[in-house]
């Protein structure tokens, strides 16, 4: 799977470690950015992931930033995205499942490498149901009309 993933300074060392065991796993994997040391924003990388998932670049992206909350908001901006905030597998199976979350987001200061991995893996296994969920989703692109 074509996987992009982003965060702010907070979340490098976690994208990184999520980065390297994604293509360990096989996956083909955009990071992008930033690099260690640099302090940027989170809005300026949750649209550039956005971006590259709502143009199918990426089939799914991963947002991290400090609490994951500040880079969902901004992924969310872009009508094309449904991204999850989420913090166990559950959760990110049911945004899958659900919601047909096509990002996730996770907080690196809440969620540590192993707990990411087991949501990372939970939502990129879970299909959406469809049927009911559907007419839901499809509703979510027309908030703002």
């Amino acid at each position: 799977m074509r996987i992009a993933i982003a965060s702010d300074h907070a979340a490098t060392d976690l994208k990184a470690e999520l980065r390297d065991w994604l293509i360990e796993e096989g996956h083909e994997v955009a990071d992008l950015g930033p690099e260690p040391g640099e302090s940027v924003d989170y809005p300026d990388y949750g649209r550039k992931l956005a971006d590259v998932v709502s143009e199918g670049t990426a089939e799914r992206g991963i947002a991290l930033c400090g609490s994951g909350i500040g880079i969902s908001m901004a992924c969310n901006r872009n009508p094309e995205i449904r991204c999850a905030l989420v913090s166990e597998p559950l959760s990110a199976a049911l945004a899958r499942e659900h919601n047909d979350a096509n990002v996730i987001a996770m907080g690196a200061r809440l969620t540590g490498g192993e707990m990411a991995k087991a949501c990372v893996t939970a939502f990129l296994s879970t299909d959406f149901a469809g049927g009911r969920h559907q007419r839901r989703v499809d509703k979510l692109s027309f908030l703002e009309n």
